[in-house]
Formats: C-alpha cells, sequence, structure tokens
C-alpha cells in the first residue's frame, strides 16, 4: 500500500501539471486541438497499457507489470527534462505550502472512503463505527473548508467557487468519474467470468472503447471551435448514458462483439466530455489561475472515481449476496444447491470458481449447474452497478445542461478585439 501510495504521489504530480503547460504555452484555439491530441494520447496508452499487463501475466509473472514501467519512467524523465529546460520560471519570493489543508483534507477522504468500503458489511451503516467514520469526515471537511479560507495559498482556493463554469465543470468531472471509473473496472472481470475470454483478452476489453475516445476527442476539440461548451458536454454525456443502458442490458448470453459495440458508445461520449471539461475550465480563468483550476479540476475528477468505485464496489458485493442468495433458493439440482450453500457468497470465491471451474471436483451437470447459478448473480449484479452508474451519467446531463453560454474565443477574434481596444485608445 505504501509503494501504491508512492505511485499515486507521482501520478498527482504530473497529471495537473502536463495539462497546466498546455493551457499556459498555447492560446484558447490551440487548446482545442492540443487538449484533445492530449486525449488521444492518453486514451492510446490506455490500450497499450492493458494489452501488454494482460499478455505478461499470461505468459511471464504478474511482477513484470511494475518492472515494466521502471524504463519507460526513467524515458520520460529524460525526455522531461530536456524539453522543458529552457522553460522561463516565474520564481516567487516565498512560496507557502497549506500544510493544514493536507492534514485536513487527506484524512477526511481516508474516513470517507473507509465508511463507504467497509459499510453494511465489516459493520451495519447505523453502527458507532458507522457514524464516527461519517462524523470525523464531516467534522475534517468543515475544519478544512476553515483552513483554506485562511491559508495563504490554499490546495484549492474557495473564491474559484463563485465562478459558475469553474462549479458546473468541476461537479460534471466528479459525476462522470463516480460512473465511469467505478462501473468500467468490473468490464474486465465480465468478460473473464461470464463470456470466458482469457486473461489478455480480458486486459484489451478496453480497446474499442479507448479507441473510440481517441477519435471523439481529436473531434471534440474541433467541434469546440464551433461549439459551445454546454452543447458539446451535453452531447458526449447522453451519449455515454446510452452507453451506459447498453452496458446495462449485458447477460450470461451475451457475445464479445456485443460487448465491443457498446463499450465504442461509451468511449464516444466520454471522448467528447473529458478534454471539453479542461477547455472550458481553463479558458475561464487568467493564465496565472491555470495552475490552481486544473489541479482542482484534475481532484475532482480523480476524488469522483475513488469514491465511484467504492461505492459501486460496495453495490457489486451487496446485490451478488442478495443474488446468490436467490438463485440457491431456486436451483432444482440439490447437489449444486448444497455446494452452492458451501461456497457462500464471497466476491472473490465466486470469481475464482468461474474463471477456474475446475477446482470443483464434481461431475460436469453438477459443476455446470453451479457455474450457471454463480453467472447468472454475478450478471445480475453488473447490471445494478451500471444502472446505478446511470444515474450518476443523468445527473450529469442536467448539469451539462447548466454550463452556460461560453464559447472559445478564435485567436482572429481576438486579434479584432485588441485591434479594436487599440484604436479606441488612439482615438482618446
Amino acid at each position: 500500500m505504501i509503494f501504491r501510495g508512492l505511485q499515486g504521489i507521482g501520478g498527482g504530480m504530473l497529471m495537473p501539471l502536463t495539462q497546466t503547460i498546455i493551457g499556459d504555452i498555447f492560446t484558447a484555439e490551440q487548446r482545442a486541438k492540443w487538449q484533445g491530441v492530449f486525449g488521444a494520447i492518453f486514451g492510446l496508452s490506455s490500450v497499450i497499457g492493458p494489452f501488454i499487463g494482460g499478455f505478461l501475466v499470461d505468459n511471464i509473472s504478474w511482477h513484470w507489470i511494475f518492472l515494466i514501467n521502471v524504463p519507460f519512467g526513467l524515458l520520460s524523465a529524460i525526455l522531461i527534462f530536456m524539453g522543458l529546460k529552457h522553460e522561463i520560471i516565474h520564481r516567487k519570493e516565498k512560496t507557502s505550502i497549506d500544510f493544514l489543508g493536507i492534514f485536513t483534507l487527506v484524512p477526511a477522504l481516508i474516513l470517507l472512503l473507509l465508511a463507504l468500503t467497509f459499510g453494511g458489511d465489516k459493520f451495519a451503516w447505523n453502527s458507532l463505527t458507522s457514524f464516527l467514520l461519517f462524523g470525523g469526515f464531516l467534522l475534517l471537511t468543515i475544519l478544512f473548508i476553515f483552513v483554506e479560507r485562511k491559508a495563504q495559498e490554499p490546495i484549492i482556493d474557495l473564491s474559484l467557487f463563485k465562478n459558475r463554469v469553474f462549479v458546473t465543470t468541476n461537479g460534471l468531472g466528479f459525476l462522470l468519474g463516480l460512473g465511469m471509473f467505478g462501473a468500467i473496472m468490473f468490464v474486465p472481470m465480465f468478460m473473464q467470468g461470464i463470456l470466458g475470454v482469457t486473461p489478455t483478452q480480458a486486459g484489451s476489453t478496453m480497446t474499442p472503447m479507448m479507441i473510440s475516445l481517441i477519435v471523439a476527442s481529436v473531434i471534440g476539440g474541433r467541434l469546440l471551435l464551433r461549439l459551445r461548451y454546454r452543447t458539446v458536454l451535453t452531447i458526449g454525456m447522453v451519449i455515454t448514458m446510452i452507453g451506459f443502458y447498453l452496458m446495462s442490458t449485458m447477460g450470461i448470453e451475451s457475445k464479445e462483439l456485443t460487448a465491443y459495440l457498446y463499450m465504442i458508445v461509451m468511449g464516444l461520449g466520454m471522448g467528447l466530455v473529458m478534454p471539453t471539461l479542461m477547455i472550458a475550465v481553463q479558458n475561464e480563468f487568467p493564465k496565472s489561475k491555470l495552475g490552481a483550476v486544473t489541479s482542482a479540476s484534475t481532484f475532482f475528477r480523480s476524488i469522483g472515481g475513488t469514491i465511484g468505485i467504492t461505492i459501486l464496489n460496495a453495490i457489486m458485493n451487496k446485490t451478488l449476496q442478495t443474488n446468490m442468495s436467490n438463485v440457491t433458493e431456486n436451483a432444482t439440482n440439490e447437489a449444486a444447491v448444497q455446494i452452492l450453500k458451501k461456497v457462500g457468497n464471497e466476491t472473490d470465491t465466486l470469481f475464482g470458481l468461474l474463471i477456474n471451474p475446475d477446482v470443483l471436483q464434481v461431475p460436469n451437470e453438477i459443476k455446470q449447474s453451479v457455474i450457471t447459478s454463480i453467472q447468472t448473480a454475478w450478471s445480475q449484479s453488473f447490471t445494478t452497478v451500471f444502472l446505478t452508474g446511470l444515474i450518476f451519467i443523468g445527473i450529469g446531463v442536467v448539469v451539462a445542461l447548466s454550463v452556460g453560454n461560453g464559447k472559445i474565443k478564435r485567436d482572429h477574434e481576438l486579434k479584432k478585439n485588441l485591434q479594436k481596444e487599440a484604436l479606441g485608445v488612439n482615438n482618446q
């Protein structure tokens, strides 16, 4: 966990910084193009990475999914050093680090995630433990807000929330993270456990979605030069919502091709939304605020994904337990019923049986009955997860409609405005 935490710290520094650099060196019109390219490259790496990871797990060792990142990390560090060494850095006389903000925000989020992860499982929702965790989260959040109002250089500048675009785009990013990251994490498991694909194939499950995301990111960047943010965001969220609904219809009789087609629909929607959120919020503020608004945007989308994974994983586990009880009661094969009762309803155990049914040393007829029952329960839980994610995305459509009438100002329009201002000054 400590090592994964170190990875998170590194990634948390890189993601907002790269997007801040794009916002800093390009004009508003150019950002639309390059943010789309950035989204496309991110999508491409998301295609290649899982495929290589699945291949390594299948043929070498799971250790190599971490080791393989070492040379790429070193190469990236060298390229960054070479490419950015001539950049001008405007240093302040003194930099203030918001330690109090860090020490209140991080524990608050940890308490929230612990409450959502173990609530209803390790302890009841109305138990003392649950009240203490949620109460601690609420108390630390209030303290964090108080600290940020007083901080010289706050982690999250609360004055930014006075801006409508900032509030709506970050709210939309949070909702997209809730639904997207929380739901699609179950897709490779569904493909492997229900449809019976190999780990390598499961690793490449997201490929169709990421390819369509790449295409949509590039197209979205061009559309933003002609359409308002609200239009592009709403279209993207509606397409994403359709994709979520289609994924909720998947079952044990579904085909791999069907899943890929549905994932393409989701990718098209998300490809329109993700770069647009960053472009809209960056273009709303002066360059002096780019670092703050970019990091805040990345934070809300990331924390939405983290909370989404936690919530939807809890929903998956809870509904799987209920569904397993139902399929056990409805099973007609008495021998299968006894096995199902012994197996229990633990998610990891059930998934292990799905990907390796031969551990059941019983006649094929009984084994098939047991596996079919587990697949049915798992598939129904998968549907519930995507329907829950669909609610988050549906709310996101409403939020997208409230973004406002903002639109990118083209370079030639800005040039004309500057000329008019200059003429006005000369006439005076």
